[in-house]
């Protein structure tokens, strides 16, 4: 570590630090979860996961896409110190996941469902934070804006209104051009905004500012009170099944955006070698580890701070290392600082990221490629949505390889005719699932024909298949048909 790589590393952990905190927060909070749980996340993936990861650039912490899985996890579960259990089983799964090196087993995951989780977790996440973005209060969910029993603050609309404004006008081309502007993250301002609403507005209409709901977050006067303040995990609800269901469906949604983060990063930023996603996974199950034991949430790397610390300018760990330091002291010691966030700028923000999530031009693009691919997209959703996440997951996978079975089959058999003659023309190998598409191409042959077999792409011909040319060939004779490379015996 030289001068020049300390001056590289210490500006970019200051701004991932800057991106990480509202999202941490935010994350916390759509999670049902207190403030500080989002920012011990984010400590234990800067400090614990950065130590063991292979990776000098992929930043670990809370992440969006989990957030609709702890909701409905804590739903099913009844507490959070039984999904601490849960998450502990999860990190336990990676682990043995990266020492039996299934991350090469990332590439079966067809792009299409991948595609469609993501897209799926975005519009999850947008119905989610609607209600609160609304000033809603309690638990309020979406159905209720539509049956209108949702009761509205328009201080805190404004608040979201204008944070969504400054989150879209950030990424236009007038603020990139100015220098000053280009390095500070849009959700920080968006939440800096908020803040001023809430203290300004508290001093000159208090009224109104009463109206916003602001994160709590405990002051701790010391380690030992932090520490006693730790929620801790429920050993004895191993023994429920249901938290065996979502221990797997953590490790499983987890490990695979973690690796996808990984295939990103690879693109924004080469390695040399390129960072083992077998380590990768292992250093994250023991991140999952430490965050059930303490209290924490799931932990995986995420492609949003990685990349602000690539185009930060990191050059080593370092940089992950300071905004995990960073975020541990600003929950110790400026919690009051904290507290006068209000929601709807946390809500704001994740809106956004949803949005990102599930862009419409991600739709577009989809229905361009054609029914293969956007058939087991929109499965993928419907699924995950409906059923949740790993079932919709499931429900994806399938609907792609009945997709692809089916195009494979529509395209293993050609018939073509040239005056008498047809050439039957076998594309590829086939199997018993061949058979209604071949007999009913030969049922197209006439009587008094030449048929020549062209199977040269074929070097397997499942028994079934044989079965049904020799049925075709033995009474050919009888129909006036001459056979020309016929690829079975007939009498």
């Amino acid at each position: 570590m030289n001068l020049d790589t300390l001056r590289r590393d210490i500006p970019a952990g200051l701004v991932v630090f800057l991106v990480a905190l509202p999202l941490c927060l935010g994350i916390a909070q759509a999670s049902g979860l207190p403030p500080f749980a989002g920012l011990l996340t984010g400590v234990i993936g800067g400090l614990v996961v950065t130590s063991l990861s292979p990776s000098r650039f992929a930043v670990s912490g809370p992440a969006a896409g989990l957030v609709t899985i702890v909701v409905a996890s804590m739903a099913s579960l009844g507490s959070f110190s039984a999904f601490l259990t849960a998450l502990i089983i999860a990190g336990a799964l990676q682990c043995l996941f990266g020492l039996l090196r299934a991350g090469r087993f990332i590439s079966l995951v067809p792009g299409s469902v991948i595609k469609g989780m993501l897209a799926a977790i975005g519009l999850l996440l947008i119905m989610q934070q609607i209600p609160v973005a609304f000033g809603a209060a309690g638990d309020a969910e979406l159905v209720s804006l539509v049956t209108g029993e949702m009761t509205f603050s328009l201080p805190a609309i404004a608040v979201a209104g204008v944070g969504l404004a400054i989150l879209c006008l950030w990424t236009t081309g007038p603020i990139k051009r100015i220098k000053a502007l280009a390095w500070i993250p849009g959700p920080l301002i968006a939440v800096l905004t908020g803040c001023l609403a809430t203290v300004v507005g508290g001093r000159l209409f208090p009224d109104v500012a009463s109206g916003l709901a602001r994160i709590s977050l405990p002051a701790f006067d010391s380690v030992s009170a932090l520490v006693a303040g730790l929620e801790t995990p429920d050993w004895m609800a191993w023994q429920n099944p249901q938290v065996w269901v979502v221990a797997v469906t953590l490790a499983l949604v987890a490990s695979l955006e973690t690796l996808l983060s990984q295939e990103a990063l690879k693109k924004l930023r080469p390695q040399t070698p390129a960072p083992s996603p077998n380590k990768e996974m292992f250093a994250q199950g023991i991140g999952n580890l430490t965050a059930g034991f303490l209290g924490a949430m799931p932990i995986t790397a995420v492609i949003v701070r990685s990349s602000v610390n690539v185009s930060a300018g990191a050059q080593t760990k370092l940089s992950i290392f300071i905004h995990g330091v960073l975020l541990l002291i600003c929950g110790m010691w400026f919690s009051e600082m904290l507290n006068a966030i209000p929601l709807a700028s946390l809500a704001a923000v994740l809106l956004y990221t949803g949005y990102k999530l599930a862009t419409p031009r991600l739709f577009v693009e989809q229905f361009r490629m054609g029914p293969q691919q956007y058939v087991p997209f929109l499965a993928t959703i419907v699924g995950i949505i409906t059923l949740g996440m790993l079932v919709g997951i499931g429900i994806g996978i399938a609907t792609q390889i009945l997709c692809s079975i089916y195009k494979s089959h529509r395209n293993a058999l050609q018939l073509t005719r040239y005056d008498d003659h047809y050439v039957l023309r076998f594309q590829q190998n086939l199997t018993f699932m061949h058979n209604p598409k071949l007999q009913g191409l030969l049922d197209e042959i006439p009587e008094n024909s030449v048929v020549i077999v062209d199977n040269d792409n074929a070097e397997y011909i499942d028994p079934d298949v044989r079965a049904v040319l020799k049925d075709f060939g033995d009474n050919a004779d009888k129909r006036g048909i001459r056979l020309s490379q016929w690829p079975v015996a007939v009498k």
